[in-house]
């Protein structure tokens, strides 16, 4: 095909079109990180200094929340701008690229691609399991294996806990330069001192806080094991939550085998641990971008692919459509545009991370997005938004978060319903009140019209 007719082809400006003016792009991924980091006052102990010095910088939205509680449909809605509903990729076992809507969809670094930019991607940026080639020029460490490996400590599991793949944590015995991360960092930043011809797309994804919580000794020390605090739990939380929601949370499960096992602390332990080398590998990405040539004119976009539960409504790790899966750490800073130390408590969703990135950048617009641009919010964290953020876990099972409100209804037409000004753990479901009729069907207008079938799966894809 010929090179206009290729860039035809993806609805971009021809490549005489981008200017060397344009603004870089430093696009960071945060894996299976919550709202308990400092900014966002989830726990009381995590340490995130550098997360916050760089949300500090631009708008930080707090009520952000990601398109899927899991990470492959999470990741491939944000970066198609394709609801889950829309493109049937509901699961981690999905790949993106075998759905029918997602085959030749265009992707968000496809589009910087064709506007002239040079995007080269390290980490965890798509789920493990499908990397995509086609979305970038040059990948760390290569286009087939997307994440370098950590090293992993001997006799696991660590925690005790039989049968559980990688729900484990504990200390791995090396220097934070063996870290995959720590890597990944260290390829950013001399990407970011090369000399550049062309504007800069560059995304750097951390894996940790992903499972397991192996990181050096150090991490764990910040942490005495005496001194955690555990998450606030109802023990009959899920007496008024209807069937499906009670099986998406499986206490019988994760959290059964946490309390008999008594590892409850020392899950909570690791996930900060965890949090807290994240943290400071984020540290070493900042500093080396400050130091670099493209300082002054690169946005940035900060953003975890969902949220996390432990312990809370007796569930563990993300699937499911509560607070603790779905909000995520959410942030831009855009020079010129956003002012420093502004907080967003609009509700907003990844599925937004597309269209704005095309705005900011002065971009094409493409018509298949489903999410609309937050530049009104950038300008003006206080601006009027009249949209729920919207949540899907498998198909037909949908959550909506307002300012106020949540309402979910899955798919055999179980509600729930919590009121966060009076109700922030979502411990009472509101739905079959029908003082609340009205809240109800103010959010169910947003709920998809359309509800695809699943997308095709693969079997031995990693969570």
């Amino acid at each position: 095909m010929h090179r206009r007719q290729f860039l035809s082809a993806l609805g971009a400006a021809p490549l005489a079109h981008a200017q060397s003016s344009r603004p870089n792009l430093l696009f960071i991924a945060i894996d299976d990180l919550n709202d308990w980091v400092s900014c966002l006052g989830g726990h009381s102990q995590a340490r995130t200094p550098n997360l916050d010095r760089l949300v500090n910088r631009g708008v930080l939205f707090t009520n952000a929340h990601c398109a899927a509680p899991l990470c492959n449909p999470s990741r491939a809605a944000l970066m198609t701008g394709i609801r889950p509903s829309t493109s049937g990729i509901y699961d981690n076992s999905q790949p993106m690229r075998k759905s029918p809507v997602l085959a030749k969809a265009v992707s968000l670094s496809q589009h910087f691609m064709a506007h002239g930019y040079r995007v080269v991607g390290g980490g965890k940026i798509y789920h493990g399991g499908f990397p995509d080639a086609a979305s970038w020029h040059d990948y760390f460490p290569d286009q087939v294996r997307n994440k370098p490996p950590d090293p992993m400590p001997e006799n696991r599991p660590l925690n005790g806990i039989p049968k559980t793949a990688h729900f484990d944590w504990g200390p791995v015995r090396v220097p934070a330069s063996e870290m995959g991360d720590y890597k990944v960092v260290d390829w950013a930043v001399k990407e970011l001192h090369k000399p550049q011809s062309k504007p800069l797309f560059l995304a750097c994804g951390l894996f940790r806080p992903h499972l397991p919580w192996y990181v050096p000794p150090k991490y764990f020390d910040m942490f005495p094991l005496e001194k955690i605090t555990l998450p606030r739990v109802k023990d009959d939380d899920l007496d008024d939550v209807p069937p499906i929601g009670k099986k998406f949370a499986r206490p019988d499960g994760d959290h059964k085998k946490v309390i008999e096992n008594k590892q409850w602390r020392q899950a909570v332990q690791g996930y900060l641990a965890s949090i807290a080398f994240m943290d400071e590998t984020l540290g070493r990405l900042i500093d080396g971008f400050d130091a670099s040539p493209l300082a002054k004119n690169t946005n940035i976009v900060l953003w975890s692919d969902h949220g996390w539960h432990l312990g809370e409504k007796l569930h563990w790790r993300k699937f499911s459509l509560w607070e603790e899966a779905t909000r995520n750490v959410f942030a831009v800073i855009a020079p010129g545009v956003t002012k420093p130390a502004q907080r967003c408590s609009r509700p907003v969703t990844m599925m937004e991370v597309y269209p704005t990135l095309n705005e900011l950048c002065s971009l094409s617009p493409r018509k298949e997005l489903e999410g609309a641009s937050l530049m009104p919010l950038l300008k003006n964290p206080q601006a009027s938004w009249d949209r729920p953020a919207l949540t899907t876990y498998f198909r037909n099972n949908h959550s909506l978060r307002s300012e106020r409100w949540r309402y979910t209804r899955y798919a055999d037409g179980g509600e729930e319903l919590y009121d966060h000004q009076n109700d922030p753990q979502e411990w009472t479901n509101l739905a079959s009140k029908p003082e609340f009729a009205t809240v109800k069907g103010n959010l169910a207008r947003w709920l998809p019209r359309v509800n695809a079938e699943d997308s095709v799966r693969e079997r031995g894809v990693e969570e």
